[in-house]
């Protein structure tokens, strides 16, 4: 079989899409079952690699505030170029797993992450919501099948656009095999560039965005006792995102009395060392549609506070203390519990071990290979 995806996401700092992204088309290609070709917005190549360009992207952002119709410039280039490489390849399906996929004739697969642009589109820049808004109704009517991260999104999907159920596939995400449980002298090297110290810390990460909910995060940690926070930071790892000024005051306010440190992007190769060293992981999202990164904690063998909303229980399980977000204290407790509490602490990191081993890229790349395949037979 041979097989398209657009990889355009490797080409901007590493986020949840480009994680996916990464590991499905290396799982993909480990199977021995496929061919695969890979487009990288201007140039296709047939393997997968990460192409950081943090530098470019604010002026990427001051370009499209600045030069109308910048998205759709862009897009068109992108489309002919990416004509270019089909003509030249010939793959038997076209998979973007970024939602908008370029024309294609041919079998088209997308992945929809999840809805958060229809459901808190106050949460976003308001050119992605028009953008989302205006592009993926005919990305959904060009695809003949949908990847969704979760039932819960497929239920989202089904009910808002009405689309066939059996259309969308449900495929959980996996965890790849460096997130692991980490010894005190493996973790040192990677933990002292930062300033921390092993199981000295309690862990956030995401991208700084209102939906990560990282203020709730911040207050509930202040409501703990002086001596918890002076002996155990609040360490929030993830680049800056969008409408985070009262965010970032917050930050400055406990960064000041050192009960707070924002460590902006954190390398791929650091992050499983950051898991493994917090105390736990405090990922209190009011939407996702997966929460890779409670998994990523929990094969890290640390426990986790998570949120009851939308994909979280469904991918948390049993494993991980589940509050709701908007409640402070409950939030505040749950954190407490896992500070005092050394029995319930291992206890979660246990069970959290277990439930991690059930996700899989390997399973994720067969569930998908055979969505390929429904897609090309249905065209």
């Amino acid at each position: 079989m041979r097989i398209a995806i657009n990889a355009s996401s490797l080409l901007s700092p590493a986020t949840g899409i480009a994680s996916y992204t990464r590991n499905l088309a290396q799982a993909l290609l480990e199977s021995g079952k496929v061919e695969a070709f890979f487009f990288y917005g201007v140039a296709w190549s047939r393997g997968v690699r990460d192409v950081p360009l943090p530098a470019a992207m604010p002026v990427k952002s001051l370009v499209r505030k600045l030069v109308p119709y910048a998205y759709e410039v862009n897009r068109f280039v992108q489309q002919r170029m990416f004509n270019a490489g089909v003509a030249r390849y010939q793959p038997d399906v076209y998979h973007d797993p970024n939602y908008l996929a370029f024309s294609f004739d041919g079998p088209v697969v997308i992945t929809i992450h999840d809805m958060s642009h229809i459901r808190y589109p106050e949460m976003h820049p308001e050119s992605r919501v028009n953008a989302m808004n205006k592009y993926l109704p005919p990305s959904i009517a060009l695809a003949v099948q949908i990847i969704v991260d979760s039932e819960f999104v497929k239920s989202e999907v089904v009910n808002h656009f009405g689309v066939d159920p059996a259309r969308v596939h449900a495929i959980h995400l996996g965890v790849a095999g460096h997130y692991t449980p980490r010894r005190a002298e493996e973790s040192a090297s990677a933990l002292m560039p930062y300033g921390l110290a092993y199981r000295a810390y309690i862990l956030a990460v995401g991208t700084l965005e209102p939906r990560k909910n990282l203020i709730q995060a911040i207050d509930a940690y202040a409501g703990l006792p002086e001596a918890v926070r002076k002996s155990t930071p609040l360490v929030i790892a993830g680049m800056k995102g969008w409408l985070t000024e009262e965010l970032q005051t917050r930050i400055r306010k406990y960064e000041d009395k050192g009960e707070v440190r924002w460590l902006g992007y954190v390398p791929g190769e650091v992050l499983p060392v950051l898991y493994s060293g917090a105390r736990f992981l405090v990922y209190p999202s009011l939407y996702e549609g997966f929460g890779l990164p409670v998994l990523e904690a929990m094969a890290s063998g640390i426990p986790v506070i998570t949120s009851n909303r939308a994909s979280l229980p469904e991918v948390a399980g049993e494993a991980a203390i589940v509050v709701d977000p908007d409640d402070r204290e409950a939030l505040r407790e749950a954190m407490l519990r896992m500070l005092e509490d050394e029995q319930e602490a291992k206890r979660r990191s246990e069970l959290g071990l277990a439930q991690a081993a059930r996700f899989t890229w390997r399973a994720c790349a067969e569930k998908t290979l055979a969505v390929y395949r429904k897609a090309i037979s249905e065209s």
